[in-house]
């Protein structure tokens, strides 16, 4: 198999794990739901992930008291932002951009779990 960028292979289960779950859940519940079903999924496929850890910022060496909760960090290199609204919007692309900068991680996901018929996502790479 041919591998077009960083994290390829553990994108593609990752979304097949996406897919699980939109399958098995439908479209249209709250976020939390999905978050939480996503994380029963990645483990049951041995997907190595970390829910909602907080990101210190700094300014000037010094820590801010303002603090960055990404929904998932999967196989150690993947920042996951989870959606369940009508559509993704620019301040979501925005949002994950601000985690995968401060976390220093160049592959993220945007799933958006709320349309009915099928999941909507977007990958980026920095």
């Amino acid at each position: 198999m041919r591998e077009d960028g960083p994290f390829q292979q553990e994108g593609y289960d990752l979304m097949a794990a996406a897919f699980e779950v939109h399958n098995e859940n439908g479209g249209g519940l709250a976020e939390e739901v999905y978050q939480e079903s996503f994380e029963i999924e990645l483990e049951m496929r041995g997907m190595l992930f970390v829910a909602k850890q907080e990101l210190a910022l700094f300014y000037k060496g010094r820590e801010l008291k303002r603090r960055y909760i990404p929904d998932l960090y999967v196989c150690e290199g993947i920042v996951v932002e989870l959606k369940s609204v009508a559509q993704l919007l620019p301040e979501h692309s925005a949002q994950l951009f601000n985690y995968m900068r401060i976390s220093g991680k160049s592959v993220g996901y945007l799933i958006n779990f709320a349309p009915i018929k099928r999941i909507e996502w977007r990958r980026y790479v920095l």
